[in-house]
Formats: structure tokens, C-alpha cells, sequence
């Protein structure tokens, strides 16, 4: 007579010996680890940020364009200076240099208004990066390492403001797959998130070493890799802001030189560089990395 078997007699349903083993060899692992302490940090920054989270897209917003206002601005107030760099420097004519000059101002004001009141985004962000282009060309910086690590920058944050100002509902176009806006909006989150930390890497590579600048460098280059691959992403945003900022006063403090100091001006432009690169982070901090991340991989998996 054939013998009844119990469900474990085959070790179906029987205890598993190994699963301890693996949660803890899981639990112990360094992302895990990791994690678990930043989700601690975020939380304590959740708390703390609360007052503002309501108001964040809107300051993120206006610091990513800040340093365009004060270039059209700076254009204006320094205009004979400008038309006299552009003809006899860059050997550009008369009259194309003055229409050059009041495009740029133009485009400047008005796509800069345009992304703060959230209005036509996606003309007022494809101004701003045809802005950032013509002035590379325009003024012979488009080979220039550090502007153009910069302005990588500034794009990764325009690029930011684009996936910030799309909802989530579908546009078709005639002849061509329907494209949701939440999709578009992935793939520029991770555009941006990568773009954002091309400033950390120009500052890495430029000026004179010492131990604080070695530090710094180590842990924001840290937080860059994070914020690209999307692990953490809001506290190494957080993290990049914090060490931005601080760079930014105490670096990039213009208010403290004379008005016919040779760096004043190249000082400011730095300043709000460096501002309109913290507002791009700020965007990431209130809108997470996007679905191309470890965090949200994580949430799936």
C-alpha cells in the first residue's frame, strides 16, 4: 500500500532553513544599510521643511531663471560695454550686435517670467536653452571647459522646470505612437538629474587643492553619483544644496568687492549660476528622481 504523503515530504511547505540567512544577509548589506539611515535624515528634513514644501516648485522655479534676470538686467545697465566687447573683441557689426543684444534681453525677460507663472513652458524653456547656446556663440565661450560644464548645468535645471510643468495625460501626434506626458516626463527627469551635476565636476577640476576642497569634492562627487542613479536622490539633492550654498556665499560673495573690482562681475555671474543650478536641485528635492532610479525600483521590487 502506497504510503499518504504529507505536504513537507517533498519540502513543499516545509520551513525554509535558508530564509533567515538570506533576510539577514539582505538586511546587513551596505545599500540596505545606507538607506535606512538617510530615510532617517529625510525624515528629520521632511519635518523640518514642511512650512516651505508648499512653496518649493515656486522657489526652485524662480532661482533656476534668477541668473537669466540678472544677465538681461546686467546686459542693459552695461550696454555701451557690451556693444563695445561684441564689435571690437568678437569683430561682430554694428547693428547686428545691437539686434543680438535685444534678443537676448527680450528672449531673457519674457521666457524667465514665463517659467515662473508656470505659463508655456515648454517655448519658455526652449528659449532660455537657445538663450544659453546663441550667448556661447556670441561671446566665444562655447569652448570655454567651465562655462560649458556650467551651463550643462543650467540646462539639467530648464530641463527640470519642463518635467515639473507636465501632467500626467496624453497628446497624440498625427502618424506618430501616442507618447504620455508622464513618459516625457521620465526620461527629462533623468536628462536633468544627470545634466544638474555637471557644475560639481567643473568645481572639482578647477582652482587650487587643499584638504577642505578634497573633502568636499569627495563627498559632493558621492552625492552626484547618488543623484544620477537615483539612490537617495532628495537627500543628496539636499546634500548638493547645502554645500552649494555654502560655496556660493563664501566663494562667490560679490556684495564684499568695489564696484570697479576686476572679478565683481564675473563673481555675480558665478553667484547666480551657481543659484539657478540650486533651484534645479530644489525641483528634484519636491519631485523625487523619477521612475529611472533605485528608488523607485525599490518601491517596485
Amino acid at each position: 500500500m502506497a504510503q499518504m504523503r504529507g505536504p513537507g515530504s517533498y519540502g513543499i511547505g516545509a520551513p525554509n532553513m535558508f530564509a533567515a540567512t538570506n533576510d539577514d544577509t539582505a538586511e546587513s548589506s551596505p545599500l540596505d544599510a545606507i538607506r535606512k539611515q538617510t530615510s532617517k535624515i529625510e525624515d528629520v528634513l521632511d519635518t523640518f521643511s514642511e512650512p516651505i514644501k508648499p512653496y518649493l516648485p515656486a522657489i526652485g522655479r524662480f532661482l533656476i531663471v534668477v541668473t537669466f534676470i540678472e544677465d538681461a538686467l546686467r546686459i542693459i545697465t552695461q550696454w555701451n560695454d557690451q556693444l563695445l566687447y561684441l564689435h571690437d573683441y568678437r569683430h561682430i557689426p554694428y547693428g547686428i550686435t545691437h539686434l543680438f543684444l535685444i534678443v537676448n534681453v527680450v528672449a531673457m525677460v519674457s521666457c524667465s517670467t514665463l517659467v515662473i507663472i508656470r505659463k508655456y513652458s515648454e517655448y519658455a524653456v526652449g528659449g532660455l536653452i537657445g538663450v544659453v547656446v546663441t550667448q556661447a556663440l556670441g561671446y566665444g565661450l562655447i569652448f570655454d571647459l567651465n562655462f560649458f560644464l556650467r551651463n550643462l548645468s543650467v540646462m539639467g535645471g530648464l530641463l527640470m522646470v519642463l518635467s515639473d510643468s507636465w501632467v500626467r495625460k496624453t497628446k497624440a501626434f498625427a502618424g506618430l505612437p501616442q507618447l504620455e506626458e508622464k513618459d516625457r516626463k521620465m526620461y527629462f527627469q533623468l536628462a536633468g538629474r544627470v545634466l544638474l551635476i555637471f557644475l560639481f565636476i567643473g568645481f572639482v577640476f578647477s582652482g587650487q587643492w587643499s584638504v577642505w576642497r578634497i573633502a568636499t569634492s569627495l563627498i559632493g562627487l558621492v552625492a552626484c553619483v547618488m543623484v544620477v542613479v537615483g539612490f537617495k536622490a532628495k537627500f543628496s539633492a539636499t546634500l548638493l544644496v547645502v554645500i552649494l550654498s555654502i560655496f556660493n556665499i563664501l566663494v562667490n560673495n560679490f556684495w564684499t568687492l568695489h564696484d570697479h573690482h576686476p572679478h565683481k562681475d564675473f563673481a555675480k555671474y558665478d553667484f547666480f549660476q551657481i543659484l539657478s543650478i540650486v533651484g534645479g536641485l530644489l525641483l528634484l528635492v519636491n519631485s523625487g528622481p523619477g521612475q529611472f532610479s533605485i528608488d523607485e525600483k525599490k518601491k517596485v521590487y
